[in-house]
């Protein structure tokens, strides 16, 4: 919130143009390992659909700032040899991010660069697996979670109609391992960052 208030301020001081739009891709995770005496075990989200909102502004020829809301539709998982179980689940990314054009905004073909921080919140919405596949090695809860979220990425604006863009973007989404949603046990060990690569596309207004 206070990342949208600022970006609304420095609009009004500096008057210049907004941009509201919406987004929809698919997110693909790079997951995580869990080890123990045991054997391993590979913890992750579910590759799925993913949809978002932008809210924007343009404070320069060059630069704009941006408060992302992503969606990811994806179910923490646990795998080893022999057994595959999930959760259901979902994740919502919050973000405040630059924007750094290559070109001006009078071009209709606007190439970019973006990058940011936020909050992501890994999210359950079923029960746990009972009896739980590889208790042994880890265990998969109900907690949700907060996680700090850095974004990067890149893409392209196009102006179709005045007002009106269109967007081809790639986000990479890294927090830290969720380690009080898919839990190791007691001494085995969890590595890993996960990052959620995410292409993009949307439309968008500006006003």
């Amino acid at each position: 919130m206070k990342c949208l208030v600022a970006i609304v301020f420095v609009a009004a001081a500096f008057g210049q143009q907004y941009e509201m739009g919406a987004t929809i891709g698919y997110g693909f995770y790079r997951d995580g390992t869990i080890y123990s005496t045991s054997g391993t075990a590979q913890a992750g989200i579910r590759n799925r659909f993913a949809a978002g909102i932008i809210l924007g502004d343009e404070f320069s020829d060059y630069v704009s700032g941006e408060f992302n809301y992503l969606y990811h539709d994806g179910h923490p998982f646990l795998q080893a040899s022999g057994v595959k179980s999930d959760i259901q689940g979902n994740s919502d990314a919050l973000t405040c991010e630059l924007l750094f054009h290559f070109k001006k905004r009078e071009r209709r073909l606007r190439p970019f660069l973006a990058g940011g921080s936020g909050a992501k919140e890994y999210v359950i919405a079923g029960p746990e697996p009972f009896p739980q596949p590889i208790p042994q090695i880890a265990s998969l809860t109900t907690n949700d979670v907060w996680k700090v979220v850095f974004s990067a990425g890149g893409g392209v604006k196009f102006r179709l109609i005045p007002h009106v863009l269109l967007r081809a973007e790639f986000r990479d989404y890294i927090t830290t391992f969720p380690r009080q949603q898919i839990v190791p046990a007691l001494h085995n060990t969890a590595r890993g960052i996960f990052e959620q690569f995410t292409p993009l596309f949307g439309v968008s207004y500006t006003f």
